[in-house]
């Protein structure tokens, strides 16, 4: 019989992609469309109409049939005077941090020496040590989220990774682990320590004014959780010597130029974020206290999410969906996160439709 077109496809990928890529699934991200959107930690607020005109008066005038600035000057000299970037840091722009994160991990991690991380944390860690055919090594948190400091430190000493990373604070938990414990794990590893502040803006905590004070930590941002997730830009800081050889890694032309052009001018109105940055964290607080108030068992979080524990998330994951409210249904995901959802805060319409919701559910199970 004839091999069909597909018989000789499928025999193509078995013999050409690599077994632990074919054994992996895809990044789902969910249609969010006539959907409440409260699973991906984005900043519920639009620019306020007078910065959105501005906004698009300065893309009109971008040359898009050019390539943008390959060092994306402008925009770097925006982050340094908006965020008071150490003067003699090196800076890097990505496609987001998760490129940012791909190229350190690319960068660094080999078979020999991989990559080590608290758990849970952010999933694209272990993610990119499997792409750079790396081992990683994963430390389990304490039952409240607080780095076990104790294992992170006998697991550096065991498997001397090239690289460590620490979310802080961490994502999905929402907690910020203790800064004396983070030092402790930067003096402790014979590699670099990439310290992810994604969620600075709500965190009231950073190490990126003391990024030179250690040879060998990188912090790495995006301004995505602050009201720019479209934009796509990350950037890390480090000594101008790491930077030199992360560069060596990043692709030509990363960040576009509509991106480039967008950034200096919305961190000149960064008083904007700040205010709407404020206003999620008293959401933040009213949502959390409701949730106890309804009997779920809410974690200390310094993020735009809170982590809520409750009897039967599946079921209020259902109805949160059936409601067309869509959150993210952590059961099952890791042990420690055993019926939790993960809830990012949203306008205060939203909130008050996702706690109505919620209330009638687990007051009916009570």
């Amino acid at each position: 019989m004839n091999a069909t077109a597909a018989d000789v496809r499928r025999r193509c990928i078995a013999r050409t992609v690599r077994a632990d890529v074919r054994a992996l699934t895809r990044y789902e991200v969910p249609d969010a469309a006539g959907f409440i959107k409260l699973d991906a930690m984005e900043n519920p607020y639009a620019l306020p109409p007078a910065l959105a005109q501005a906004l698009g008066a300065a893309l009109s005038r971008v040359a898009i049939n050019r390539y943008p600035d390959a060092d994306a000057r402008a925009a770097k000299d925006a982050l340094r005077e908006t965020l008071s970037l150490p003067a003699d840091a090196g800076i890097l722009l990505g496609n987001g941090s998760d490129e940012l994160i791909q190229i350190v991990t690319s960068t660094l991690a080999r078979p020999d020496t991989g990559v080590l991380a608290p758990d849970p944390s952010f999933v694209m860690y272990r993610r990119n040590a499997l792409m750079a055919q790396a081992p990683f090594e994963a430390v389990a948190l304490r039952s409240d989220f607080a780095l076990d400091i104790d294992a992170m430190l006998a697991a550096i000493e065991r498997a001397r990774p090239a690289l460590v990373f620490l979310a802080y604070p961490n994502n999905p938990t929402g907690n910020l682990f203790d800064a004396q414990d983070v030092e402790r794990i930067i003096r402790a590893t014979p590699g670099m320590v990439a310290i992810d502040e994604a969620y600075y803006a709500f965190a009231d905590a950073s190490f990126l004014p003391r990024v030179l004070e250690f040879p060998n930590l990188i912090v790495i941002r995006t301004v995505s959780k602050i009201g720019m997730a479209g934009l796509r830009i990350g950037y890390a800081v480090a000594h101008p010597d790491w930077i030199g050889e992360f560069d060596k890694l990043r692709p030509p032309y990363n960040v576009g130029s509509l991106a480039q052009s967008a950034l200096p001018l919305l961190l000149a109105h960064a008083d904007v974020f700040a205010e709407q940055a404020q206003a999620i964290k008293a959401e933040r607080a009213r949502v959390a206290d409701a949730l106890a108030t309804f009997g779920a068992g809410v974690f200390p979080t310094k993020t735009n999410f809170v982590l809520a524990r409750m009897p039967g998330a599946d079921a209020a994951f259902a109805a949160l969906l059936a409601a067309k409210i869509l959150v993210k249904n952590l059961h099952g995901s890791h042990p420690l996160l055993a019926h939790c959802l993960r809830i990012t805060i949203g306008t205060r319409s939203e909130n008050d439709a996702l706690l109505d919701v919620l209330g009638r559910h687990l007051t009916q199970r009570a």
